[in-house]
């Protein structure tokens, strides 16, 4: 079979082209939360296992209560994120860090326009009291919208960078 599949997108176009499908994700994957979850944020009144005596495992949940929802959920997007490398057949730590960036960006785009589009919420119920399923708190915010855009992006812009070859040397300016 003969790869010659061309790019339709500039490389300057591709990390905002990847923004704009991340973008596109994260608010189609809020109303779908919103469609399950309703007014009760982080599956409170979902029919699933919780887990809260564990606190090393809470750990990877940013000190969240476990639940068999958000397992799955969490597990089911990291392996739709990674089904490029499936189709593509290739793996390399620069689509890793991208993958994992753009997974770190959409699960915060994501919550963030949970409670923009839920009408049991908006943006004024972002607030410790209405959301107790974020622990940690900083300016007002959840500490995950800080760190995870900043690390998210961190990753992404770090993947686009092209490896210098063996040899290269800088520009000198006379």
């Amino acid at each position: 079979m003969n790869d010659t599949a061309q790019s339709f997108l500039t490389p300057r176009g591709m990390p905002w082209a990847l923004l704009a499908w991340i973008v596109l994700l994260s608010a189609l994957f809020a109303q779908v939360e919103i469609q399950i979850e309703g007014p009760h944020g982080w599956a409170a009144a979902l029919p699933t296992w919780r887990l809260t005596a564990i606190p090393s495992l809470q750990l990877l949940f940013c000190g969240r209560e476990i639940t068999g929802y958000h397992v799955f959920v969490f597990t089911f997007m990291l392996a739709a994120f990674h089904l490029p490398v499936v189709f593509n057949g290739r793996f390399s730590l620069q689509i890793e860090a991208r993958i994992i960036g753009s997974l770190m960006l959409f699960w915060i785009l994501e919550d963030v326009l949970w409670f923009v589009l839920n009408p049991a919420y908006g943006l004024a119920r972002l607030t410790p009291q209405a959301a107790p399923w974020h622990p940690h708190w900083a300016f007002g915010v959840p500490v995950d919208y800080l760190a995870f855009p900043v690390i998210g992006a961190a990753l992404i812009v770090i993947s686009f960078r092209q490896p210098r070859l063996a040899g290269q040397t800088e520009k000198k300016s006379k």
